[in-house]
């Protein structure tokens, strides 16, 4: 009987409710089907981390991570002191800042517009088919716009019409054209996919608020901006947050399609500058691939913390 008490008396125990145990025994299945997921980023994420040591070696495959020569920061060095890294960190700044202002708002839009949309079955059919494009590979993105944009195509000459030059767009190098292109090949291809964060936020906000509200006098426009903004505003912060963690590391292989020689001033990025380094003189050096990996991680991870704790402070919202 003692032992029973003893039993029902530590399961009311608030600390003993707070502690992993007791959340395991509640929620077992969940730990379990989180094993996978588990071993997936360990094995695929975690343990490929050791490779950082590269930056810091002459690596070679035949002497291995043990046996190649310890350099110190002679890549980062190397990596830093290059002729055109400034102009390729000036690219990857611009870009990420264009992608995080005139990038992000429009799978928010697209959201609000599909929310306005009463008819279920047509709004399902506009949802499916702006999911389509996140699923073409790079390589036939490229390969339509850079038709799309040549000097006898499609685009080209619609603009023409309205007093355009006729010229192959991808080869202007004057800035931002070649931003412009990359930002809006960018928004075809993902604005129906990252809206889905948006239109479950939205389907989450409560229908009471808006017949109140639709009561009381307010437009469709008025509650949007009164009653649904306000409502997804964390999921919002949350977005834009993990954007601008990951807005240093942008997209290598869509510029790499996308650019040549005659655009390197506006196109290059860090990524691409490192892969033309690293890559394309003939050898391969991986320790100085492995080096502008961790520069940019560790700015992309100051990019997170700072947006975050500027998040906390200025909206009370955070994403950690």
């Amino acid at each position: 009987m003692a032992k029973a008490i003893s039993q029902a008396e530590r399961l009311n125990d608030p600390k003993y409710k707070k502690s992993w145990a007791f959340d395991f025994k509640k929620n077992w299945a969940l730990y379990i089907m989180f094993v996978p997921i588990l071993v997936y980023e360990v094995v695929l994420h975690y343990i490929p981390m050791f490779g950082i040591i590269m930056a810091f070696e002459d690596y070679n495959v035949i002497d291995g991570f043990f046996g190649s020569p310890f350099v110190g920061l002679k890549h980062f060095i190397e990596l830093f002191s290059g002729e055109e890294f400034l102009t390729a960190l000036r690219n990857t700044v611009c870009i990420a800042l264009i992608k995080c202002t005139l990038g992000f708002f429009p799978p928010i839009i697209f959201a609000f517009l599909l929310s306005m949309l009463r008819h279920k079955g047509f709004k399902r059919i506009v949802q499916t088919f702006s999911y389509l494009p996140n699923f073409v590979a790079a390589v036939v993105v490229a390969s339509l716009v850079t038709q799309f944009l040549a000097k006898d195509g499609p685009l080209t000459l619609f603009f023409t019409l309205f007093g355009a030059e006729n010229q192959n767009w991808l080869a202007n190098n004057n800035i931002p054209v070649f931003w412009i292109i990359y930002l809006m090949m960018g928004i075809w291809q993902s604005v129906g996919w990252g809206s889905i964060m948006y239109v479950a936020a939205i389907s989450q906000v409560s229908g009471d608020l808006h017949e109140a509200a639709a009561i009381d006098g307010a437009n469709r426009l008025q509650r949007l901006l009164k009653i649904t903004l306000p409502n997804i505003m964390p999921m919002v912060i949350m977005m834009l947050v993990l954007n601008v963690g990951l807005s240093f590391s942008t997209g290598f292989d869509s510029i790499l399609l996308l650019y040549m020689p005659s655009t390197y001033n506006v196109a290059d990025t860090v990524y691409t500058y490192t892969y033309r380094m690293a890559f394309s003189a003939g050898a391969t050096n991986y320790s100085l691939s492995a080096a502008s990996g961790l520069f940019q991680s560790v700015v992309g991870t100051a990019l997170l913390i700072i947006s975050n704790s500027l998040s906390r402070k200025l909206s009370d919202t955070s994403l950690f």
